[in-house]
């Protein structure tokens, strides 16, 4: 299929390893817009700058990894198509997720500014950093329209199997954030709300270059105006799988905000610390983020081609390479934390609280690798309910508790904290095993063919 991936034959290895390099390089970028806002923050402001714009941005993440998740739900569905040769409906899919995500844009428009405050308050953002914080959310929040699209026309080119060309869009509004950073922060000292209108305006360019490529893009259909509507039956199938993942997501999302408050509470060291760390963590966790995204592709396309066996073999494969990839990211992050840290902070109490809790995350590096592969595979498969409710599972029942009693430990180490997480993980990771159990009953089972009665005499 030159307009886009099959992957329902042929190799399986070298296709998966060429969708996800390029969507893990788009997750990479993508990244560097909240990285390269601490970077410059803390090269060039103060230590509230920095606080405000880690809490901040954290809360923005969240926000947008719920936009990204439920955009799953158009991944998934588009992906079916294409894998049972029904690609030309393509555009009927494509056509209501517009409009229903523009109610989504309008929502959240509107209610992101008016709550930037509450928000804040709810962060337990430091006295010092809180306007400052809540100036970083209102800015944001009117980007929206920005965030929003973005991701939804990169949920559709990963549906049709294209990885390559949300990275070309997100490559020049990487390049965008960086120049806007360095003339509002660094030239004419704007602080948070500069790192915060960098943010935005880079996210900007991306939608119009987005939408300048896909006109010229050769598509596996046409999306012609008849198909913007409100399509009752794509909507119910894509909220169906979308809103269990995008609600996990927003779950978990809340718990690491959760552990962030619990932190804050600690001061502002503590606070500028765990901010730094999460901004590494967010990019030691790009590997297996991108084999997770590439795996929902796949796998949709195999389920709707009537081919788990092949899903299945493209699921190890995956979980192996990951793995590999892993122990290179625990010895780094383990041993060489305040090295990392040191990327985004100057000050040296900053650095050795943010090196001390990523050496939790490494722990976690060795994890995630087989859970991010699982639950790719879970989405592909359409078993969202079970991602949604295992991730509940993992954060409200494992992260948060431990967070909170490491947090009451005298003395306070971040450490201990930072272990919330793999503790979650190790459970996560184990209902995965058991129910990867239930996949392999429900789809390897042999198909019984129902018996005729033999003709009347």
């Amino acid at each position: 299929m030159s307009k886009g991936n099959d992957f329902t034959q042929g190799k399986i290895l070298s296709p998966l390893i060429r969708f996800m390099v390029p969507v893990f390089l788009a997750m990479l970028l993508q990244s560097m817009y909240g990285a390269v806002d601490l970077l410059i923050v803390g090269k060039f402001a103060r230590s509230v700058d920095v606080s405000a714009v880690s809490t901040g941005s954290q809360i923005m993440m969240t926000l947008t990894n719920l936009v990204t998740s439920f955009a799953m739900g158009t991944t998934i569905l588009l992906g079916r198509r294409i894998g049972e040769g029904r690609g030309k409906e393509g555009g009927q899919v494509i056509g209501s997720s517009i409009c229903l995500f523009a109610v989504i844009a309008g929502l959240f428009t509107c209610l992101i500014p008016l709550l930037s405050g509450m928000l804040s308050a709810v962060m337990n953002a430091p006295e010092e950093a809180f306007d400052e914080t809540a100036s970083y959310i209102r800015i944001c929040g009117f980007g929206s329209l920005f965030i929003i699209s973005y991701n939804l026309i990169g949920s559709i080119f990963r549906g049709i199997g294209d990885s390559k060309t949300p990275l070309m869009t997100v490559l020049i509004a990487c390049v965008c954030n960086i120049a806007g950073d360095l003339l509002l922060v660094a030239v004419c000292r704007m602080g948070t709300a500069g790192a915060a209108l960098a943010t935005v305006m880079a996210q900007a360019v991306s939608v119009m270059a987005s939408l300048m490529i896909l006109r010229k893009k050769d598509l596996p259909f046409r999306l012609e105006r008849k198909d913007l509507r409100f399509d009752r039956d794509i909507i119910r199938k894509t909220t169906i799988l979308g809103v269990p993942i995008a609600l996990q997501d927003l779950l978990v999302g809340i718990s690491f905000l959760v552990l962030l408050a619990i932190v804050n509470g600690l001061g502002l060291v503590a606070s500028a610390g765990i901010g730094v760390a999460e901004k590494v963590c967010a990019f030691i966790m790009l590997i297996p983020a991108a084999f997770m995204q590439a795996m929902s592709a796949f796998a949709a396309q195999n389920i709707g081609a009537g081919q788990y066996g092949r899903a299945k073999k493209a699921l190890a494969y995956a979980i192996g390479v990951s793995a590999l990839l892993a122990v290179l990211m625990f010895v780094m992050t383990f041993w060489r934390g305040d090295l990392l840290s040191g990327i985004f902070a100057n000050d040296p109490d900053v650095i050795a609280a943010s090196a001390d809790y990523l050496k939790a995350y490494a722990i976690d590096c060795l994890l995630t690798c087989f859970l991010f592969c699982f639950i790719g595979f879970f989405n592909g498969l359409g078993m969202t309910q079970f991602v949604m409710v295992q991730g509940i599972i993992g954060a409200f029942l494992v992260r948060i508790p431990v967070a909170f009693i490491m947090s009451r430990q005298v003395p306070v180490s971040m450490f201990h904290i930072g272990l919330a997480t793999p503790c979650s993980t190790i459970l996560q990771v184990m209902l995965c095993l058991i129910w990867f159990r239930r996949a392999n009953r429900k789809y390897s089972a042999p198909k019984t063919i129902p018996l005729t009665p033999p003709p009347a005499p």
